[in-house]
């Protein structure tokens, strides 16, 4: 039977080791509670880092400590004290989180602890391909395991893997700056579904693939040599129902059923029914901004000093990642800061900071969620922040007032919440003072639309959604006119081509026969192509031809002495069997004089860009710009240039990461159909990757054998994945 196989740094229990037994536990967070309904009987393995370093294991238990694990649907893979330095407080935690949370200044590039990531990843990849079966589904999750996906697909191909990043993906700017940034992103594009909290961290994303890997994407679909990869987002939710219902519970409680916690809040709210509780709940990290709020908090007792003693701020910070340095400085720098704001501003009856430094029991979470009038959750920076959701989930009566950082990804969907800027202390100071003030009414009718929504877009919704898309991915043709050219319907063609007693052949150059450069005059032929060619050129009853854009003199240089059949700058000239270039199309140039000083002021203004002139065309290549802003000039320059040649004889061709004008009465259509009409051909194939190639896949009679290079719609009647397909399609035809 197929099964799911869900992939994370740690597992969803915890092991404790009693006497020689061991006990396995479930894990009550919020990725355990959501992947239930994904991780559910027999057909679901979940892989990860059991918490215990092999040092840390007895003699004798690893056996029992895999059926303990075996019993929650588990299996664990194996790190050493050293790995775990390396992998989890090195590069995870020293390198990706500082790095994708924008605290550049604590990223640390260490090359031993990028090799010990990938090792650590290559083991998770190793116990995932040991199990794994060709027709299973993998999920892998957050920014430990980013080069897993990639590990897996080298081994299995066709496999159906997700990946899911719990935390921000950052701009390309920040993201650039780490060393191994294409290695990371090749890594996660072993995926066929990457998922993010947000569309913000998905679009930071596929302008990284775009700018670093110079990979076509469209829409968010990434197009990666045979495979289309989708990039989406999926906001991560909370089980809505079990922090509802256990607030609910909480407030059924008689005064002796409740925690001491509890009794204490009770009365601190009894002793003054007006006095306000602030509500702050992180894990002790930079990038929750604790410091901030409690400096911010200074500023609001000092510009709104009627709330001396009237609001008290509860602080729980949880402890995390506690031998990081950074982690350190500052539990000393929060330490001291709590200190020094009690002692400023404490009286003999009031305490304005409650600081707690511990894990709380869930029973006391629900204590501070149903007791605190204002939830203030100010992240730096914060994939999602699950926190918000939860104390929404826990308000009973709908009152209660959530200061939300816009820099949460949750802020995206709580509008109702009052969002405001983690470094803007004035706007924080008022804010606090709006939501003290902020009638009963307007909090119901907020929370009423926030529980809706978070009832209903829950964790387990998050998780189905992820796995439904996941598998429409694979069921996807991504729907194109044409075919894709497989191995059965090359057999057909094959037997066609052997039929025919004359046959014609066009072959376009750029992106086909041989790839990109960012300067075209660099795109040398290789000695691989010249042998193909010279092969191609020597089969008896068949007339090849290379068919390109390119400039007469270049392809003179590269292929006149192999007496190639040529067309190029898209039919201007042709030659054949090795004599000077002809002219197939009577064209002018003196239009060139116009265009020409439009074309320089758009490379004065596109760094990166620049004109290639043909002897009757214009090319304005922009492949070495950034492809975001060189897709805006592109589309700028389009409609400068067809106001301009509105009454000309001239067209505008838009390859790839080029725009070429030249006269209207040229293209590859009309120059292939010339050849063609020449002598009787009982077989024709023809293959391209651009815009201009479809000229040619229209003109040719519906007979022809059309190939277009690259997943795009075309006129052609087949297509293949890349161009590192298209010399191997042609050596079936020498053979």
């Amino acid at each position: 039977m197929d099964k799911t196989i869900i992939i994370s740094n740690r597992l969803p229990v915890q092991l404790q080791i009693d006497n020689g037994s061991i006990t396995a536990i479930p894990s009550v967070g919020g990725l355990a509670t959501g992947m239930k309904s994904v991780h559910s009987g027999g057909d679901s393995l979940w892989i990860g880092w059991s918490g215990l370093t092999d040092e840390e294991i007895p003699d004798g238990l690893a056996p029992e400590i895999d059926k303990a694990l075996a019993k929650h649907g588990s299996s664990k893979v194996n790190l050493t004290s050293e790995e775990v330095d390396g992998f989890y407080y090195g590069f995870s935690n020293r390198t990706i989180w500082p790095l994708f949370h924008y605290f550049l200044e604590y990223s640390e590039f260490e090359l031993q602890s990028w090799e010990t990531y990938k090792a650590v990843n290559q083991k998770f990849a190793d116990a995932i391909l040991k199990v794994a079966g060709q027709n299973d589904t993998i999920w892998v999750h957050d920014y430990q395991l980013m080069l897993v996906p990639q590990m897996v697909r080298e081994k299995r191909p066709n496999i159906s893997i997700g990946f899911f990043l719990h935390i921000p993906f950052p701009s390309y700017e920040i993201f650039r700056t780490m060393p191994w940034r294409k290695e990371v992103l090749m890594g996660l594009l072993g995926s066929d579904l990457i998922g993010f909290h947000t569309y913000d961290y998905e679009r930071h994303f596929l302008s990284s693939v775009r700018r670093l890997l110079g990979l076509e994407v469209s829409f968010n679909d990434i197009y990666l040599e045979d495979r289309v990869i989708k990039v989406d987002s999926f906001p991560m939710g909370i089980d809505y129902k079990k922090f509802s219902e256990a607030a609910k519970k909480h407030d059924e409680n008689k005064t002796g059923e409740r925690s001491e916690l509890q009794r204490r809040l009770d009365m601190h709210k009894e002793s003054d029914p007006e006095a306000k509780f602030f509500l702050s709940i992180d894990r002790l990290d930079y990038s929750k901004g604790i410091a901030k709020r409690l400096n911010a908090f200074e500023y609001f007792l000092t510009k709104y000093p009627q709330y001396k003693e009237k609001v008290r701020l509860i602080v729980l910070a949880v402890p995390s990642r506690s031998n990081v340095p950074q982690y350190q400085l500052l539990k000393k720098e929060i330490d001291e800061l709590v200190g020094r704001i009690n002692g400023e501003f404490s009286t003999v009856s009031w305490t304005p900071i409650w600081y707690f430094y511990r894990s709380m029991p869930f029973e006391n979470l629900i204590d501070l969620y149903t007791s605190s009038d204002i939830a203030w959750l100010t992240p730096i920076r914060d994939g999602m922040n699950l926190v918000a959701k939860e104390y929404i989930a826990t308000r009973t009566d709908k009152t209660g007032v959530l200061i939300l950082s816009e820099m949460a990804g949750s802020a995206n969907e709580m509008n109702e919440a009052l969002l405001i800027n983690p470094n803007n202390f004035e706007e924080i100071a008022d804010t606090l003072y709006e939501a003290i003030n902020m009638p009963v009414e307007e909090q119901k009718a907020r929370n009423a639309i926030l529980q809706k929504r978070l009832e209903r877009y829950n964790v387990e919704k998050w998780a189905n959604d992820f796995m439904t898309s996941l598998k429409n991915q694979k069921l996807i043709d991504h729907s194109y006119k044409s075919r894709k050219l497989s191995n059965d319907i090359l057999g057909d063609i094959k037997k066609e081509y052997k039929k025919a007693k004359k046959r014609l052949m066009f072959l376009d150059y750029d992106g086909t026969l041989a790839g990109f450069h960012g300067d075209p005059q660099k795109a040398n032929p290789d000695e691989a192509l010249y042998g193909l060619l010279d092969r191609m050129s020597a089969l008896e009853n068949t007339d090849v031809y290379l068919i390109s854009g390119r400039d007469k003199d270049t392809f003179t240089k590269w292929f006149l002495p192999k007496k190639y059949n040529m067309i190029v700058e898209h039919g201007v000239w042709i030659s054949e069997n090795g004599e000077d270039f002809r002219m197939l199309e009577n064209v002018k140039k003196d239009w060139m004089e116009k265009i020409h000083p439009v074309l320089e002021s758009f490379v004065d203004r596109t760094p990166g860009s620049f004109i290639e002139e043909k002897n009757y065309s214009l090319a304005w290549h922009y492949r070495k710009t950034d492809p975001d802003f060189g897709q805006k000039r592109a589309t700028e320059l389009n409609t400068v240039l067809t106001s301009l040649i509105a009454n000309d004889d001239l067209s505008i061709l838009n390859g790839n990461k080029v725009i070429e004008i030249k006269s209207s009465n040229v293209n590859k259509g009309r120059a292939a159909m010339r050849v063609f009409s020449q002598q009787e051909y009982d077989f024709v194939f023809a293959i391209g990757d651009d815009w201009t190639d479809e000229f040619m896949f229209q003109e040719l009679p519906e007979s022809a054998i059309t190939v277009k290079v690259g997943r795009q719609k075309t006129q052609a009647s087949y297509y293949i994945d890349s161009i590192k397909n298209v010399r191997g399609l042609l050596e079936h035809f020498i053979e």
